[in-house]
């Protein structure tokens, strides 16, 4: 039998011949012998509950040399973002710029040496602070900057061949630098942003009108903002140290936790599909934890685990379809991946991807965007000082055959709801596709755009774009604003061309007086 104090001598090799964490509170590594429930005998009892799952043995591989993309000038500014954005079509990189901001397009083939002079996405004045690929469209993207604005951006099918300096809208509504952009999960062309002037917005991109204003709830600066799966909720993580759950087309705090995490350093917070919430932060003394809350009764959380001492934000990356949150630690060179379920203690560690760079940032890749017959089941872009390199994690399968049980039918990028719709209190779960015979992308449909600036509210000439829906009642109302511009250019005109005449009359006149003085 073993005795309370031989739990240190059993050593790392059972917990992890068992699959269990040492990096976890809870664990037998870290257990210790006065820790209630670690009496004597409990070892066997553990020995015959070791919980199985399928994804004990996925295994993260970094790409080859080639497939990465180097020479990439990373971005450099002070935020705790993720400075990385992928889909199926392309990956978006915040880099460093001179005189604004400016962030990379990438289509995913173009691995190797990116060249200096390769042409980027540059309207901003300040520095680019965040970028959030379209869930419906895969050709477009919004970006938040310090210089107080958000910016849609329509990418040419086959990538940028010249830099782009016109966005499709402008949306300016921020007092402050906006840190946070995140698209509505089922509603197209509703974005949401967030500032350092504590506010979210949430805008009708068709439009570019700012419906929802939430700017009175949040004391201190926003850390994160979350969609639910349906998009009728946000979570978002506080400076103040509370996590609140929100309704924003009610505009009222529906759940509200004060100190979730009780250290000062930046916390997170995502919406689980299960509508519970996950949260990573800080202990009082400076430990890095993670949290599950349950938003009905967030007096307690379900589970909190420590993990350990290093300083980096952990960055939560979420995959409804299996459950599994993989933590990604800013300058950490590791990635922890754990899955959530209904048995305690509910957030079980699976195992750890390590390698010898630190990371600036990390972008995730949608389930569509998976590689299904090598058993794929995520794929990270990791972001090193100067390039950035694809990080494959797989289950090992011995069958070439479609599992069925690691890829459930995913959100595809059919939108659930249009703008109105949703505004209006419709709800509406994501549209699913098979990822059986794969994932192609399809082509989207040419819509026209009117560009709209609207603090001035003066519309400029139409432009043409391949991406953005334009609602009907919005199409309308600007048609009626052109033919009404129209007219008023016309009778300017009109005044014009009368002058004209008359001038011309005059000076004729003029000329047969000096003609008749002279003679």
């Amino acid at each position: 039998m073993y005795s309370p104090g031989s739990w240190k001598s059993l050593g790392n090799s059972w917990v992890e011949e068992h699959g269990y964490s040492t990096a976890c509170q809870g664990s037998v590594a870290s257990a210790q012998p006065h820790a209630p429930g670690w009496e004597r005998g409990h070892f066997y009892t553990m020995r015959r509950v070791v919980r199985q799952s399928k994804f004990r043995h996925v295994f993260g591989q970094a790409v080859k040399n080639d497939q990465c993309y180097d020479d990439i000038r990373v971005s450099r500014v002070t935020w705790d973002s993720s400075f990385c954005a992928v889909n199926p079509r392309f990956v978006a990189i915040i880099i460093e710029a001179s005189g604004g901001g400016a962030f990379l397009v990438l289509p995913l083939h173009k691995t190797g040496r990116i060249d200096k002079s390769y042409p980027t996405v540059c309207g901003h004045t300040g520095p680019v602070l965040d970028i959030d690929w379209c869930p419906h469209n895969d050709q477009v993207i919004a970006s938040g900057s310090e210089d107080c604005t958000v910016m849609v951006w329509q990418i040419p099918e086959n990538g940028l061949t010249l830099s782009l300096t016109e966005p499709v809208v402008i949306l300016e509504g921020h007092s402050k630098r906006v840190g946070i952009v995140a698209w509505h999960p089922t509603a197209r062309n509703v974005l949401l942003s967030a500032g350092c002037d504590n506010a979210i917005i949430i805008w009708n991109v068709g439009t570019g009108e700012a419906l929802i204003n939430l700017d009175d709830m949040h004391s201190d600066m926003i850390y994160n903002v979350s969609w639910n799966r349906n998009g009728s909720l946000i979570c978002t993580a506080s400076k103040d140290k509370k996590v609140r759950v929100i309704d924003p087309r009610k505009q009222e705090i529906v759940a509200e936790k004060e100190k979730a995490h009780e250290g000062a350093r930046p916390m997170r917070a995502i919406f689980l599909a299960d509508g519970n919430v996950f949260t990573t932060g800080f202990s009082r003394m400076s430990e890095r934890q993670l949290a599950l809350w349950n938003p009905k009764n967030m007096q307690e959380p379900i589970a909190l685990h420590e993990m350990d001492t290093s300083n980096g934000v952990l960055l939560p990356f979420y995959d409804p379809d299996t459950s599994i949150i993989y933590l990604c630690g800013k300058g950490d060179s590791s990635i922890r991946y754990f899955e959530i379920t209904d048995e305690s203690p509910y957030v079980h560690y699976l195992n750890t991807f390590s390698s010898k760079e630190p990371q600036r940032g990390m972008g995730y890749m949608p389930k569509r965007g998976l590689d299904v017959n090598k058993c794929e089941i995520a794929r990270f872009f990791k972001l090193h000082e100067r390039k950035c390199e694809p990080i494959i994690m797989t289950v090992p399968r011995k069958s070439d055959l479609f599992q069925d049980d690691l890829y459930p039918d995913t959100a595809g990028p059919e939108a659930a709801l249009e703008a109105e719709e949703w505004f209006e209190g419709k709800n509406a779960d994501p549209i699913l596709i098979s990822l059986k015979h794969g994932y192609i992308p399809g082509k989207n449909r040419d819509l026209k755009v009117v560009k709209k600036n609207i603090l001035d509210s003066k519309p400029t000439a139409n432009k043409k774009c391949d991406l953005i829906n334009i609602p009907k009642k919005a199409a309308d109302t600007t048609s009626a604003q052109n033919e009404a511009k129209l007219d008023e250019i016309l009778k300017e005109i009109k005044s014009i061309k009368d002058t004209i005449c008359n001038q011309d009359e005059r000076i004729s006149k003029l000329e047969q007086q000096m003609a008749k003085i002279a003679a």
